[in-house]
């Protein structure tokens, strides 16, 4: 295909990056809706949520680097496509919070707390930069560490914590 023709459907290279991006997200997006629509109790959503978004994205790592970086990239620049996604990700974990809080499996009702509570917990493990920085670490090891801190962020929201003060 000829640059001519390429820039016929997109303005720049950068918005041509961005669409490629978007593209490979669309099925993580997907995966999460998924998910959160399934009849399986809110805890287990969550774990399995965060999980897939841990998962995809470290698969991405390692099968294809390039693209990866172009998603951290937009993160860091804080471009449309990465908060977009962002906020779709975030849209389908507060969803599954909040099915948790009304359904009374979660006993930490404060919404804001509880999504801080997720996110702050998880963020090595689903925030893409982290996980870029993380690339040397053997996956195996990761999983395992991603798995435990999923499982710790499933014990707060179920049993609650009235000592833990965000």
């Amino acid at each position: 295909m000829s640059h001519a023709n390429v820039y016929r459907y997109f303005p720049s290279k950068l918005a041509l990056f961005d669409a490629v991006t978007e593209q490979w997200l669309k099925a993580l997006e997907s995966q999460l809706r998924v998910i959160k629509e399934g009849p399986d109790p809110a805890y287990d959503k969550l774990e399995r949520a965060l999980s897939a978004i841990q998962k995809t994205y470290r698969a991405k790592l390692e099968a294809d680097p390039a693209l990866f970086d172009l998603l951290c990239d937009a993160i860091a620049k804080n471009r449309v496509v990465a908060r977009k996604h962002r906020n779709k990700m975030q849209g389908e974990i507060q969803a599954i919070v909040e099915e948790g809080i009304n359904s009374g499996s979660f006993r930490l009702a404060d919404r804001r707390r509880a999504m801080a509570l997720v996110f702050d917990l998880a963020h090595r493990f689903i925030q893409p930069i982290s996980i870029a920085l993380d690339r040397f670490i053997p996956t195996p090891d990761l999983d395992f560490r991603a798995s435990r801190a999923f499982a710790a962020i499933q014990r707060s929201l179920v049993y609650g914590d009235p000592d833990f003060d965000l």
